[in-house]
């Protein structure tokens, strides 16, 4: 039997124990003390210390600028004491004002990011640590009248000293002193609040026991509201002023979290394992939600909508809810033992997510509240489609954008040191994970891979778990070699090119040859499945591939059909052809998954030049954005009309077809009978919008504070629309973006469009300014208010005078690595090159690879590099 201390308890005696505690002890040296959070470190603390606890008392002023006082007390069991113990704390050594260990004052030992217990002070058995410091501003995210934490993935450790890695979870117990009129949230249940002269100290229960990157406060001028639903108490904070908007997203975003904590349990088997379910929407959020064991965070701007809202946004609200409300089993519960395994809870979360669109609603939903999504606006597709043409939009662009490119990353990466987990976040675990699961779901059956998936939660609950971990449950509850997938699909990055052919043997039937092979010219095979819809005159028939081998043969009894459109239900990963008789009739397709599958192959045949050109595929697109009414795919296409519009059209094309772009949008626009599908038009018209013409309609329609047929504008769409005018130095009588910061009146929106004008200043001196004021951190800490900024600092209107920013731009990878949070290195390249064409700008990010090569440089941001590099890469071959 392997050693544990139950092996121990189980023989009884001190001196026995002892012994068992020796032979536990890790004969390895310590390892040694290095920035951030080694693997090494890691591995060994996880194998030597245990029951982790924090208790820990911070004191937040009301001056922003002044320092968050913290008294933190962490024990701990250890193992054996023949070494120092490191708790990870990335700040200066003068914010640690006293260090305490087992009841001895100690000055604190303060190197490469680590607070060092010496060995002497400590003991086998039971240990406690008093720390008083300085707590560390990073990850506070502290606003005037408000703050929240953001830890993941390695951030705790920039608060105060923790052992700041994922397999050794811990209780928390929270005390927080704040300005007397803010609210305050945790992870913990609420115990009581106090408050005296100026200030309100709360008192929260020990959380359940969760790692350190779930370690949650939220507290400020929240507006507090509370709701039962299904028989559960809910909590939500929020900042929002816009009346409208409480009133019809308040109600929905509570039963849409019921809703996805009714189909978690019945998924798995398993009730809601902790002990409070609370929200908080912040303003301008760096991720759309943050899943804190308690207390989830979300970007307000997704939870509260109004009238106006599409089909889309509110599948997205939705969709959100359900990720985070899936992390609180698939993360939360069961947690990857290392963050190379990050992507587990992220595919599982997606993956389920994608699922909840109910047919019929929950029992504690007024049946009078129409809400659900696909039958508020009238939307006719069945569920199941509607599910399915969901995760074909959502996953396969964002994959893909990711899988073609020299940068492209498998699923599953290697990860030395946590102070780089951040980077391996994106496209690939976010998007191609969840289509790599449904292959597998399908592979096994959809009830031999839920049972499977109950096992695995029910095996490692409250604990750790790797991907091997659950492979191996997954396995036994198949024939087929998951080994074997699972090295291509999970442990390799790329994705397939098809071909198909129709031979007619003489004698035989006909017979339809499906080819793949890989991208990158290697041996590769991806074993899936995917449908193939054939055309003949009696109508079409639809056949199921099983792509197991890299050439399969199906027989067409019918004969040779008039044309062939592979993956016709989207489910299929690669890239498919597209016949020119497809293409040339995409209104014929009737089928909207269909053509959602047909509008993606499109493209990704366009950018790799064995499909049809930019401009050849934009006048298909101009004319089938007559019969696309479906919003999903109103969405998709407008989305790669604009996209083909400014990255693949030289500026002199792009200037003559402005006009017929224009009109075609507007009266595909007028068309539609549903509000939302007109706004989507709208926010197309509004994003070419090159013409004259066209920018005094948007202008007039913004003066006016009236929008066209049937779209609803908010204030949020008439700050964009201000935004679009002013990149466009719009003549205006009087300059459009103070006019309407003074049309503004909530808070947090102000200070946003307050941050951006500089960037948007028709003076080229002004966004000289503004851009050198993002080499400076504190500057940068409003992360989706600098990714904002940067698009439009880059646009294609304005890169004349922005492509000098560009070789600094890169220069500054490194640092933001650093000090933001996961996605923003990501966002900075997407902002700041996504839409370039230019030579130029081509060399200037060639020039800055070959000036850090692999060798000596960090290969995750490199591969971020050469991912959001690929557009401006193949521009060069497209453009012509």
């Amino acid at each position: 039997m392997p050693f544990s201390f139950r092996t121990c308890a189980a023989f009884g005696g001190l001196l026995l124990a002892a012994a068992c505690q020796r032979a536990a002890y890790p004969t390895t040296a310590a390892p040694p003390v290095v920035p951030g959070v080694s693997r090494e470190l890691a591995d060994f603390r996880q194998q030597t210390i245990s029951r982790v606890a924090y208790d820990l008392s911070l004191t937040v002023p009301a001056d922003q600028a002044a320092p968050v006082r913290a008294e933190e007390v962490v024990s701990f069991e250890l193992r054996g004491n023949r070494h120092p113990v490191q708790l990870d704390f990335k700040g200066q050594a003068s914010q640690l004002r006293s260090l305490t260990i087992n009841g001895q004052p100690a000055a604190p030992d303060y190197r490469q990011e680590h607070l060092v217990l010496p060995a002497a002070a400590l003991r086998a058995g039971h240990n406690v640590v008093h720390i008083g410091l300085t707590a560390g501003d990073l990850s506070l995210n502290r606003n005037p009248d408000y703050l929240y934490t953001l830890l993941v993935p390695d951030r705790a450790r920039t608060v105060v000293p923790v052992f700041d890695q994922p397999n050794l979870k811990a209780t928390i117990t929270l005390s927080l002193t704040v300005p007397a009129a803010w609210q305050a949230v945790a992870n913990g249940a609420l115990h009581d609040s106090l408050r005296t002269a100026g200030q309100t100290t709360y008192h929260f229960l020990p959380s359940d026991s969760i790692s350190t990157y779930l370690f949650s406060f939220a507290a400020g001028r929240f507006t507090p509201v509370r709701r039962t639903v299904g028989g559960r108490e809910m909590n939500l904070l929020h900042r929002e002023t816009d009346s409208t908007k409480i009133r019809l997203s308040v109600p929905v975003i509570f039963q849409l979290h019921g809703a996805a904590l009714v189909f978690m349990e019945n998924y798995t088997g398993l009730p809601y394992p902790f002990q409070k379910f609370d929200f908080t929407a912040i303003p301008d959020f760096q991720y759309g939600g943050m899943e804190h064991v308690g207390n989830i965070d979300y970007k307000a701007s997704s939870l509260f909508l109004d009238e106006g809202a599409t089909q889309d946004q509110l599948l997205a609200r939705q969709n959100l809810i359900g990720h985070e409300t899936a992390h609180m089993w698939f993360g939360d519960l069961v947690t990857m033992q290392w963050f190379n395994d990050v992507w587990m809870k992220e595919v599982f979360a997606n993956f389920m997510a994608d699922k909840m669109i109910p047919e019929e609603k929950p029992r504690f939903i007024d049946p009078e509240e129409n809400y659900w999504l696909g039958r508020k606006l009238g939307y006719q597709l069945p569920v199941q489609q509607l599910q399915l043409l969901k995760f074909l939009t959502d996953h396969y662009p964002a994959a893909y954008a990711v899988d073609r490119t020299a940068g492209a990353n498998p699923i599953r990466q290697p990860l030395d040191n946590l102070q780089d987990a951040g980077s391996l976040y994106g496209g690939i675990i976010y998007h191609k994970a969840p289509i790599m699961m449904r292959q597998l779901e399908r592979l096994m059956g959809e009830q031999p891979f839920q049972d499977g998936v109950r096992e695995y939660l029910k095996k490692y609950a409250h604990g750790n778990a790797t991907w091997p971990d659950l492979i191996t449950i997954l396995d036994a509850h198949t024939p087929a070699d998951l080994v074997a997938w699972n090295q291509v699909w999970v442990n390799q990055p790329g994705r397939p090119v098809f071909d198909y052919a129709v031979e007619t043997p003489a004698g035989q039937p006909a017979q339809l040859v499906i080819r793949q092979r890989a991208e990158d010219g290697s041996d590769r095979l991806w074993p899936q499945q995917f449908e193939v819809r054939l055309a003949y005159p009696t109508g079409a028939k639809e056949l199921t591939v099983n792509m197991n081998q890299r050439e399969v043969r199906l027989p067409l009894p019918a004969g040779a059909p008039a044309s062939v459109l592979l993956n016709s239900q989207g489910l299929g990963y690669g890239v498919f052809p597209v016949a020119p008789a497809v293409a040339d009739n995409l209104a014929a397709l009737t089928d909207p998954v269909a053509r959602a599958s047909t509008y993606i192959a499109l493209y990704e045949n366009m950018l790799n030049g064995r499909g049809l050109a930019p401009r050849p595929l934009l006048d298909r697109y101009l004319a089938q954005t007559a019969h696309e009414t479906n919003d999903l795919n109103i969405k998709l296409l407008t989305g790669q009309l604009s996209d083909i519009f400014w990255k693949f059209l030289p500026p002199a094309e792009r200037r003559a077809l402005a006009p017929t772009v224009e009109q075609a949008l507007w009266k595909a626009m007028q068309a539609q009978p549903r509000p939302g599908e007109q706004k989507l038009y709208f926010k197309a018209y509004q994003n070419i919008a090159l013409t004259p013409g066209a920018q005094k309609r948007l202008y007039e329609i913004w003066l006016a504070q009236k929008a066209s047929g049937l779209v609803k504008l908010t204030e949020d769409d008439y700050t964009s629309l201000a935004l679009v005018l002013a990149v466009r130095d719009y003549p205006a009588p009087q300059p459009i973006l103070p006019q309407q910061l003074a049309r503004i009146k909530n808070p947090d929106r102000r200070q946003r469009l307050e941050f951006l004008m500089p960037a948007l200043s028709p003076d080229v001196a002004v966004r000289d300014q503004f851009f050198a004021s993002l080499k400076d951190e504190k500057n940068r800490e409003k992360e989706a208010w600098v990714t904002a900024a940067l698009g439009y600092l880059h646009h294609p209107l304005r890169q004349a005078t922005s492509e000098k920013y560009l070789p600094e731009s890169l220069n500054l990878l490194s640092e933001i690595q650093q000090t933001g949070d996961i996605f923003f290195p990501g966002a900075w390249l997407q902002g700041t090159l996504g839409a370039y064409q230019s030579p130029a700008a081509a060399r200037v990010v060639r020039d800055f690879l070959a000036a850090h090569p692999t060798s000596g440089y960090n290969p995750q941001l490199r591969a971020k590099l050469l991912q959001a590099a690929d557009d401006l890469f193949r521009a060069e071959k497209l453009v012509r």
